[in-house]
């Protein structure tokens, strides 16, 4: 079936879905499988959302639950918090996120993008650091952070803490992954809400896939972990226990086919034995920052970065690019989204073809290179 519906309309709908807490990234893969876009599938009959794949009682009681959904209501709620949100389908979705097994549907956010996304680096540790563990996350976070790699952690007490403060000290950009609601009463642990705005101010960022008012509850977190990992090229890991957090995000890293980093600790700490039974079965152990690098082979990720960008030369231009993604769209949905007339938008097409910013595919059908 194809219908012709603006997104942005549409996002309300991804964002109403969002609120019903047993529709999580597989039971929205289902639905945007089977339905044209998500304004049919918040409005779908039991019956439809069971073709779909869903659940017959899990759809009943989504049916209930749309009945104190309203999907304005949830925008404005989003708009008075200052909170954007993307979804799988937008062109500024990190592309290492979206290739893990169950990528989040929607992301909430506060912030802005980085042009580097694709250069994240996970920081993970104990909540209880030790002086060591704290010399480890800032010496190294900091070098990180200067090599223009993302540090990407849970704004958790101890490591997570330390290692976002040491990369906004030291120039960096930091992405902070919460396991609850981005609105401010459920930033967890609230006594990291300072950390939050350090982060924010500073150009980073703060991300989400619970909607808002999603308190932070405790099967949320490894959940969690897997967008820390699923961001990130490799997951560095100081001092963690056997069964924390961090082993976790860890294990997570190499079931999606990243790499994993621990710092060599003390054999008698019980703080040091999660990272160092990490490096006893294969983990790479990191005595500087240069061991990541290298291993990433990003000696040269300056001109990676600048690779990446695609500079708009004037305001059609920038238009057509933010509206573009690696996924074909058709001329007329592309004038329908820019509102740029006829004329304009196939001499720009045809100049940004020319530059090598776009490709046409034929048949009016347009992709970034």
């Amino acid at each position: 079936m194809s219908i012709n519906f603006n997104f942005s309309q549409d996002l309300r709908f991804w964002v109403a879905l969002s609120t019903f807490d047993k529709f999580g990234a597989k039971k929205f893969d289902l639905l945007k499988k089977y339905f044209p876009n998500m304004e049919f599938a918040f409005n779908a009959s039991i019956n439809e959302l069971v073709s779909a794949g869903i659940n017959k009682k899990i759809a009943e009681e989504f049916i209930e639950h749309r009945k104190k959904i309203n999907p304005e209501q949830e925008m404005e709620k989003l708009a008075l918090e200052n909170i954007k949100v993307i979804t799988v389908k937008d062109n500024k979705y990190p592309k290492l996120l979206k290739e893990i097994y169950d990528p989040p549907p929607l992301l909430y956010y506060k912030g802005q993008w980085p042009d580097n996304i694709n250069f994240c680096l996970a920081v993970v540790g104990s909540r209880k650091y030790t002086s060591y563990g704290q010399q480890a996350t800032e010496f190294l976070t900091s070098r990180m952070a200067q090599h223009n790699l993302i540090i990407v952690s849970g704004l958790a007490l101890g490591i997570d803490a330390l290692a976002h403060i040491a990369c906004v000290k030291a120039g960096g950009k930091t992405i902070a992954v919460l396991g609850s609601g981005i609105d401010k009463k459920n930033i967890y642990p609230a006594s990291n809400r300072y950390v939050a705005e350090q982060i924010l101010d500073n150009n980073g960022l703060i991300i989400t896939e619970f909607p808002i008012g999603t308190p932070p509850l405790h099967y949320h977190f490894p959940q969690r972990n897997r967008i820390i990992s699923g961001l990130s090229l490799g997951t560095l890991v100081i001092e963690a226990s056997i069964k924390s957090g961090a082993s976790i995000t860890a294990k997570l890293a190499l079931e999606q086919g990243r790499e994993v980093f621990a710092v060599p600790g003390s054999i008698f700490s019980p703080n040091c034995e999660g990272s160092n039974k990490l490096i006893k079965e294969g983990a790479k152990p990191v005595l500087c920052a240069d061991d990541i690098i290298e291993s990433l082979s990003l000696e040269n990720i300056e001109n990676f970065v600048e690779a990446q960008k695609l500079v708009p030369q004037s305001p059609e231009e920038e238009k057509i690019l933010t509206s573009l993604s690696r996924e074909a769209i058709h001329i007329n949905q592309l004038a329908r989204i820019t509102k740029l007339d006829t004329g304009t938008i196939n001499a720009t097409l045809l100049t940004m073809e020319l530059k090598g910013y776009i490709r046409n595919l034929g048949g009016g059908n347009y992709v970034l290179t």
